[in-house]
């Protein structure tokens, strides 16, 4: 499958917690990474989302916040992947910033230049890419 999501991984279910409206999905993605989603209850019914089940998440670069010198346990948001940057790109007003956690992923964020510089990201520095349960797709293979 190709998408147009920078961040791709590929995994099993570890477990659905059903809800009315809404369930959270986590899938334990290659390398051990696990990421949270919430979905609605009838996209996980109809994709047969369940523990063991081999899925994948999608996030959108554009989806992730980046964060420096910060307590990561002191945050709202479900996804947490701290690392180190490997990569940084910068363009004509935004950036492209890949951080790789201990494990092996890889997530990438595009952030202002801006936020770059006011951040001090550079190859090798310590970083976490922070996204929401709700910013997450799953998908299954046909």
């Amino acid at each position: 499958m190709r998408t147009s999501a920078r961040n791709h991984f590929t995994g099993q279910i570890t477990s659905v917690k059903h809800g009315a409206v809404n369930d959270e999905v986590t899938l334990r993605a290659d390398g051990g990474l696990e990421i949270v989603a919430i979905i609605t209850h009838g996209s996980a019914a109809s994709l047969g989302l369940a523990a063991g089940k081999p899925a994948f998440a999608l996030v959108k670069a554009s989806s992730v916040i980046l964060m420096v010198d910060g307590e990561t346990t002191k945050v709202s948001t479900r996804n947490v992947v701290t690392g180190s940057v490997t990569s940084l790109t910068k363009g004509a007003v935004n950036a492209e910033v890949v951080i790789a956690a201990p494990g092996g992923a890889q997530i990438a964020a595009i952030i202002t230049n801006e936020s770059v510089d006011r951040l001090g990201l550079a190859a090798g520095k310590p970083a976490s890419a922070l996204f929401k349960a709700s910013s997450v797709i799953i998908g299954v293979d046909a």
